[in-house]
């Protein structure tokens, strides 16, 4: 039989209609944040962007099908279920084959996403250039499927465990559109401030609608990062976070962790040597991701960005 994607009947409609649409991804879910957390971020997700007009979209692939917009019982299941696979773009084919469930990532989430006519998606965190990846080459499928796919992602910059410096440097070989949300200070997920700076900042939605039209209109193809950072009262205390951090990347080589079980360990190192505080900024960031995705949706989808 023909491999396709499901979309849910509220999504299609939104988007038969013009409405504001935000995707959200499942490796969080399965993946990236323990029971019953996952479930309950999830949901409140789906609320926030809800509340502010939208419709959210979350993805993921249910018995093979890549289906746009979970369902109660489909959310359940990525949830709660034990061993579901992580999917990047290029896994995406086999899951389909194999009639397996599984979770897509960032990389997934977008390709998917934008076959479907989204253009707005809220995450965490974006993946990129691992630390050291001059020998590994270590580097997320994230960056060059934001590079070629026309969507805007909303995120918290990338996780500091990666090479932020490196990171931001791929994005501008790549050509992907970077632009703080009223900052010119690149996030550091935990981090307010990575320490580095990016050129262009937006300072409100329709700012922010208008950048991604722009990208459209001007026939660069690809896409937009939108950096939203946690607020500074909010975030891991930096002093903390250096010294977590250094004792991770330690214990991550003493025990060999490698490949794509690294930043599942260091992000349960960080939950459990902060005392779960790491885990609640992260549950944070991706709440106020979503808020912040709904509302540049709104303002697309109200003509705010021109033509």
């Amino acid at each position: 039989m023909p491999h396709r994607i499901r979309i849910s009947d509220g999504v299609r409609r939104a988007l038969d209609e013009r409405r504001a649409v935000v995707a959200l991804e499942t490796t969080l879910i399965a993946h990236g944040l323990p029971q019953p957390d996952n479930l309950e971020v999830a949901h409140d997700a789906e609320a926030l962007v809800r509340a502010e007009g939208g419709v959210p979209a979350t993805i993921g692939v249910i018995a093979g099908v890549a289906t746009i917009g979970l369902d109660e019982g489909e959310l359940e299941l990525m949830a709660t279920t034990s061993g579901v696979p992580k999917l990047s773009a290029r896994d995406v084919p086999v899951a389909a084959a194999l009639g397996v469930n599984g979770a897509t990532t960032v990389a997934a989430t977008a390709s998917l996403a934008a076959q479907a006519g989204i253009r707005v998606f809220a995450t965490g965190g974006l993946g990129g250039v691992h630390r050291a990846a001059n020998e590994s080459w270590d580097e997320s499928a994230d960056l060059d499927m934001l590079a070629r796919t026309p969507i805007a992602l909303v995120c918290s910059g990338v996780k500091s465990i990666l090479d932020v410096p490196a990171t931001l440097e791929r994005l501008e070989t790549l050509g992907v559109t970077v632009v703080g949300w009223r900052t010119t200070s690149f996030p550091g997920f935990y981090l307010t401030d990575s320490g580095r700076s990016i050129d262009w900042s937006v300072a409100s939605e329709s700012e922010a609608a208008v950048v991604i039209e722009a990208r459209a209109s001007l026939g660069a193809g690809g896409g937009v990062l939108i950096a939203n950072p946690i607020a500074p009262e909010e975030q891991l205390d930096p002093a903390t976070h250096d010294r977590v951090l250094s004792a991770g990347l330690t214990a991550l080589d003493d025990r060999s962790v490698r490949g794509k079980a690294v930043t599942p360990f260091l992000l349960d190192y960080f939950a459990t040597a902060t005392g779960g505080a790491s885990l609640e900024i992260n549950k944070r960031i991706i709440r106020n991701n979503a808020r912040l995705a709904a509302r540049i949706a709104c303002a697309l989808a109200g003509g705010a960005g021109g033509s």
